[in-house]
């Protein structure tokens, strides 16, 4: 199996009005516990507005926000699925449920990291 992020940048859902934000949470919590039962989740959720922080490799922190970064990401989900397809599929239906477009990208491959994951997800 291989995994997908899933994602949409900061932004893509302001065009839903206040009214309807309810239904289009309830519909993205149903793809969500869809995934669930699939199997195929592994980790998702919304980000706050951008208050990025950034820490060089010597420790030093700097605070954002960033006017020169053009676009951020605004959710995410991670699922684990055989093929581009399937992510595709996902993000398909994510897409309807939350009325914003989505990116998708294969997760870099980590058989030590995935392990580990995957240990830990069994042990909940």
């Amino acid at each position: 199996m291989t995994q997908y992020l899933i994602s949409f940048n900061e932004g893509a859902m302001d065009h839903i009005t206040a009214e309807d934000l309810p239904d289009v949470g309830k519909a993205a919590h149903a793809v969500f516990q869809e995934a669930v039962d699939a199997g195929v989740w592994v980790f998702g959720g919304g980000l706050n507005p951008q208050q990025a922080s950034v820490v060089a490799p010597d420790g030093l922190v700097t605070d954002g926000p960033y006017p020169e970064t053009k676009e951020v990401i605004g959710g995410l989900a991670v699922v684990d699925v055989a093929t581009r397809g399937e992510a595709l599929a996902w993000a398909a239906k994510f897409a309807a449920a939350c009325r914003c477009a989505q990116e998708v990208r294969e997760l870099g491959a980590d058989p030590e990291s995935a392990a580990v994951l995957r240990e830990a997800l069994e042990r909940r």
